[in-house]
């Protein structure tokens, strides 16, 4: 057991610790990316070089290092993207008229530039390892590939954890592009192809002769399960970002009773203050839908409708009463039982911000 379970081990740790770091740099403050990105370009430059030189090398160890390698590769290319070095054309969010195959065109622009650098990152490092007996790093960095995509396609059809406080504050317009539902048409062929895989590659690594072709095929063969694991995370009944300690937001029955509390006092309430910023009330559906209403509030915090300093309120849905509150970058729902409120209502506070357009798109929340 010993064969199978240290790789299974290796890889699961080094997939944690890897997705934990780039996720606190990403989080630090954009004056430190400068440094993030020279560290990763580094560290790549010798990934690049490790893999030429292990090519030859079919020990258990050769395996190990190729893995290493192809997650080193793949790191750059995810530093590149979160920082904002290299990611599309389109850097707004999603106009709310825009469906169908134009919002697709338009999500692809988001991240145009760093799909091209995935292509050729791909081509790159299968043409550096081509008729070499050690090809694990590049088989690596194509499976955190199609994880990444296959995962990118499921936020843009639908899901219902969109993981979307994990966004840099730069890409938050990317949140527009996303959609929470249920379920989507994608998601079951895309858990299908990656457990296909994942079976096919244990039979590979039962079937091999060797420790090297072991510990490859095991290697890969996890890292596709936990391909499959953060699918079905998206559609879980759980806040799967907890496994990297991520920022956490509070208590929904702390945060929602404070929110309830004080628009009890705001209501029709709208005054300016010494900086310019303005509070504005605005009567709601009398019924929204929670999915068009969270996709509202995606774009205000994206900037679609301008400077939006937060957002607080209330308002019934089909199933029950749903409390939202936006600052910064972030929104966030959650259902709760009003004590104090008898109508939908919705504060909020910005500069210069379209009142018009905000409007209109709140009407079309109706449910």
């Amino acid at each position: 057991m010993t064969d199978y379970g240290l790789p299974v081990l290796a890889t699961i740790a080094l997939w944690w610790a890897s997705t934990g770091g780039i996720l606190f740099l990403h989080g630090l403050a954009p004056h430190t990316y400068r440094y993030t990105i020279a560290g990763a370009s580094v560290l790549v430059v010798f990934a690049v070089w490790g893999l030429v030189a292990t090519g030859s090398n079919t020990s258990a160890s050769g395996a190990y290092a190729g893995f290493c390698y192809g997650v080193i590769c793949w790191g750059w290319q995810i530093v590149t993207f979160y920082t904002g070095l290299i990611t599309g054309p389109r850097k707004e969010p999603c106009p709310p008229q825009l469906t169908g195959l134009a919002r697709f065109v338009e999500a692809v622009r988001t991240g145009l530039y760093h799909e091209l650098a995935c292509l050729i990152g791909a081509v790159l490092l299968l043409a550096l390892t081509a008729g070499k007996a050690n090809q694990v790093g590049a088989w690596t960095y194509i499976s955190m590939w199609w994880m990444h995509e296959s995962a990118k396609l499921n936020l843009f059809f639908g899901a219902p954890n969109l993981g979307e406080d994990l966004l840099p504050r730069r890409l938050a317009y990317l949140e527009s592009f996303m959609a929470r539902r249920p379920m989507n048409g994608f998601f079951p062929f895309s858990v299908t192809i990656s457990t296909v895989a994942v079976v096919l590659l244990i039979e590979r690594a039962a079937g091999a002769q060797t420790q090297f072709e072991i510990t490859g095929f095991t290697m890969i063969a996890s890292l596709m399960a936990l391909a499959v694991a953060e699918h079905w995370f998206l559609v879980a009944p759980m806040n799967a970002n907890a496994l990297f300690g991520s920022a956490s937001r509070r208590d929904s029955s702390e945060w929602v009773g404070a929110l309830e509390q004080g628009l009890a006092v705001l209501v029709d309430f709208e005054a300016a203050d010494e900086g310019g910023s303005a509070a504005w009330s605005v009567a709601l559906p009398h019924v929204c839908n929670a999915r068009d209403l969270a996709h509202v509030l995606e774009l205000v915090a994206a900037g679609g409708f301008g400077e939006v300093d937060s957002v607080r309120g209330a308002v019934r849905t089909p199933g029950a009463w749903v409390a939202f509150e936006m600052r910064g970058a972030r929104a966030r729902m959650a259902p709760f039982t009003p004590r104090n409120l008898d109508e939908p209502m919705m504060v909020t506070r910005g500069r210069r911000f379209d009142r018009n357009r905000l409007h209109a798109a709140l009407r079309r929340c109706a449910a």
